[in-house]
């Protein structure tokens, strides 16, 4: 096809990228570089009375942009890092802990 590059093994463009735009690359290297913020409202209504509403934000960033600008809530999920599950884990260890620790002693108290 006329005015198309054909996709190279190493190193080369998209197809249909054609030679003179930025490729997909150089373009997700300055959105996660920068940073791009979407937000939108959903609102359902029957009858003039809001039925649902959902507000939707949406970041994206590199890890380093996203630390930079305050976000870093991945760090403290269980679920996404093996620390906060670890120090979760050893929470709840020193809570059962003590809890056996407690009856334990109620056990002797009763004798």
């Amino acid at each position: 096809m006329p005015g198309r590059t054909p996709v190279t093994g190493t190193g080369g463009t998209l197809a249909g990228t054609g030679t003179g735009g930025a490729n997909l690359a150089d373009i997700l290297e300055r959105v996660l570089d920068k940073g791009v913020v979407i937000a939108g409202d959903i609102r359902v209504d029957l009858l003039d009375i809001e039925l649902l509403t959902i507000r939707l934000r949406l970041v994206v960033a590199s890890v380093d942009k996203a630390k930079e600008m305050g976000i870093d809530w991945w760090e403290s999920d269980p679920a996404l890092s093996s620390g906060a599950r670890r120090g979760e884990l050893g929470a709840e260890n020193a809570r059962l802990r003590a809890r056996v620790a407690e009856l334990e002693q109620r056990q002797e108290d009763t004798r």
